[in-house]
């Protein structure tokens, strides 16, 4: 076996160097503090995340679906690079490159792209409750990924979860699904592939330098797409279609994304990615307050039952 040693990056996080196979290597138990530190960060971007889909729906008053999603990812490659260069950041390692494409395709350009698409023709409370099934579809990406075993407590409370997820869901539309959910069931799926890929990266660099990078390597698509997009669909400058766009770049792009998979290096995929049950609910408390949309009853029932989950998940061995 081949010696390890750590090393602190210039932000002064402890970073793992050496020759290990990410695949396969465990990650130790993190200390009690660090588990604290750790859910919180996950939770702050789980809290910015909840505000994307009313922030796209904003958005969509002033842009349309393409102009949106290729704009949002200049504005936030901008930022990020901006920060690279003020930090003097080197060049990411050749072998972490295939994981940054695969955060950059799920979660920079497939998951903003199908979402936005989707919210076009379906509300923002339909939209969270299926993507509420990302939790479930992360923890299997991470198990067949990284080789992660959670408890089969730890399974039977995130399956149930992601029951209450799908009742709600049905409930709302009424018992059928809508055209748009295929949208959203295949943004599930990059997502979590990229969430997973995110994660595993964060526990040898920054988390805020892993969405940095992609969104970096993302620019030779979203300049051109952004350039084309604008030309070809009408824009109307509005205060909401402006702070719409400015929070899906700023927001939930980059800040949100810096958090969350700085939280989830800490403590754990699986674990972490069971704290974004509670994102449709908060984003049906976004979606009423800012959106005007009527909450409906089962809601609250909803809500109860994806904490209890949540709850579940967090005491259970990841």
């Amino acid at each position: 076996m081949r010696a390890q040693s750590s090393a602190i990056d210039r932000t002064g996080i402890a970073v793992r160097t050496g020759a290990e196979s990410p695949a396969t290597t465990a990650a130790p138990s993190p200390a009690p503090a660090d588990r604290r530190s750790g859910t919180l960060l996950a939770a702050l971007g789980v809290t910015a995340f909840s505000l994307t889909f009313p922030a796209t729906a904003w958005g969509l008053e002033g842009f349309g679906p393409w102009s949106l999603v290729t704009v949002r990812c200049v504005l936030a490659a901008v930022l990020a690079g901006g920060c690279l260069l003020a930090l003097k950041i080197p060049r990411p390692a050749r072998r972490h490159l295939p994981g940054l494409a695969v955060v950059a395709a799920g979660v920079v350009l497939g998951f903003p792209l199908l979402t936005t698409l989707a919210l076009r023709s379906s509300t923002t409370a339909h939209a969270a409750v299926v993507v509420g099934l990302l939790p479930l579809t992360t923890a299997l990406f991470s198990a067949l990924r990284t080789g992660a075993r959670p408890s089969r407590t730890f399974w039977v409370a995130a399956c149930a979860g992601a029951a209450a997820v799908i009742a709600f869901t049905v409930q709302q539309s009424g018992g059928a699904l809508t055209g748009a959910d295929a949208y959203l069931f295949g943004a599930l799926l990059i997502c979590a592939a990229g969430y997973t890929e995110g994660g595993r990266l964060a526990r040898v660099m920054p988390g805020w330098q892993v969405i940095g990078w992609a969104l970096v390597l993302c620019l030779p698509l979203s300049v051109p797409g952004a350039l084309l997009a604008l030309s070809y669909e009408p824009v109307h400058l509005t205060a909401h279609g402006v702070a719409g766009l400015l929070w899906v770049a700023a927001g939930s792009q980059f800040l949100g994304l810096v958090v969350w998979y700085r939280g989830m290096a800490s403590i754990g995929i699986p674990k972490a990615s069971q704290l974004q049950l509670a994102q449709p609910l908060l984003t049906l408390v976004w979606s009423v307050l800012l959106l005007g949309e009527r909450l409906t009853p089962p809601a609250p029932l909803t809500a109860a039952a994806v904490l209890v989950c949540i709850a579940l998940t967090q005491r259970a061995r990841g």
